[in-house]
């Protein structure tokens, strides 16, 4: 059973562009690195490195210091019907922390077959409409904000 506690990691550019994924249970939605906690205590920046590392193939370790950050931010949603059956019984919500990554430029991307079937590079004005999760979209805007 998945841990109601997960992360979102969003990919950036110094362009402004950002990393799309396409989900491959779910063909035209859009989304950027997300996933649950392997373990309660599992601290969510490893969490976060690990998602990015498993669903692009981005190693953090090769990246510049401090290229991921929390964005300091985490919210409270209700899980689509069509997911809670992964969780544990009665389980209706999820807390979600965000993060980003800043690279100057865009990098090869190794999709997880299994999670994934496309992914783009898109402008932060085009990218954050394009995701099928308002919270997803907010942390995209929030990068202008940052």
């Amino acid at each position: 059973m998945k841990i109601p506690i997960s992360v979102l990691v969003v990919i950036y550019t110094a362009s402004n562009e950002v990393l799309l994924l396409e989900r491959k249970d779910h063909p035209g939605y859009w989304q950027s690195v997300t996933g649950s906690l392997d373990s309660v205590d599992e601290p969510l920046i490893e969490a976060a490195a690990r998602e990015l590392m498993e669903e692009t193939g981005i190693d953090v370790s090769t990246l510049p210091p401090n290229a991921l950050q929390s964005m300091n931010q985490q919210i409270q949603y209700e899980i689509y019907p069509q997911w809670r059956h992964r969780y544990g019984e009665g389980v209706t919500e999820n807390t979600e922390h965000w993060f980003k990554v800043l690279l100057a430029k865009r990098v090869p991307v190794t999709l997880a077959p299994r999670e994934h079937t496309a992914y783009q590079w898109q402008p932060i004005e085009i990218a954050a409409p394009l995701c099928f999760s308002p919270s997803n979209q907010q942390a995209i805007l929030k990068l202008n904000s940052d």
